[in-house]
């Protein structure tokens, strides 16, 4: 699934269609599409992992899912699940969900949970997780209302930076690790962004995938964990369950 960085990277490569308008729209989508032909990109919004295309009067909300794709100026053999035609090029979604919001985006987003954003507010988001202190750590980092945009490589490699072992529980957390855990959520989306730019993200992996810890020189436990059953990454030697 396509973290909240790589999404960052989808509206930078957009920007050459802001202001354009859609000369042609297609897609396998069963809703409206032609209520959007015509109309003119006010703006491309990044919210997590959340791509919004906000258009004269309603947005087009597109996620990824798992396996979703984009295209510029090319498309792949597939149907696309959106296609959008302007003057100066194109752009292709395959894999994805399509929706239409005809709602304020300010009334629906709360942007300050979006760790990549200007609007990220650290101590908001240590009073939502502190209302879960059932929640295992795991599950709060893959958490959107909490985290919007922090991913698996995301929870991974922040888990590991602390030395927190996924399985502990929100209340059983010491504040100086919720501290880091809130901080590192935001340092390393950030660094994803950097490095993913570099193409070089995989290279940077302490833990996601990795088969033995850096730190201990040991084998690495991989586990499905928490709610979400995620692939979870960790150490238990140098990775603590409070």
């Amino acid at each position: 699934m396509p973290e909240g960085p790589s999404i960052v990277i989808l509206k930078e490569a957009a920007q050459p269609f802001v202001g354009k308008r859609i000369i042609e729209v297609a897609g396998n989508r069963k809703i409206d599409l032609q209520r959007i032909h015509g109309q003119t990109v006010q703006e491309f919004v990044s919210f997590g992992k959340q791509f919004l295309i906000r258009l004269e009067n309603l947005t087009v909300r597109i996620h990824l899912l798992l396996f979703g794709t984009y295209r510029i100026n090319e498309r792949k053999e597939t149907a696309p699940r959106l296609c959008l035609v302007f003057d100066n090029g194109e752009i292709n979604f395959y894999g994805c969900s399509v929706n239409f919001i005809a709602a304020d985006l300010d009334q629906l987003f709360d942007w300050s949970a979006d760790v990549r954003s200007d609007s990220w507010d650290p101590q908001a988001a240590k009073i939502k997780i502190k209302h879960h202190p059932d929640m295992m750590v795991c599950d709060a980092l893959l958490n959107q209302d909490i985290f919007a945009g922090s991913g698996n490589i995301i929870k991974n490699e922040v888990l590991y930076r602390i030395r927190v072992h996924p399985e502990t529980l929100i209340g059983n957390l010491p504040d100086s690790k919720l501290a880091e855990l809130i901080t590192e959520a935001r340092n390393y989306s950030f660094d994803f962004l950097r490095w993913k730019k570099q193409f070089e993200l995989k290279k940077h992996w302490q833990a996601h995938t990795r088969k033995k810890c850096l730190r201990c020189d040991l084998p690495f436990s991989k586990r499905h964990l928490g709610k979400t059953n995620r692939r979870s990454f960790f150490c238990i030697n140098c990775q603590v369950k409070y």
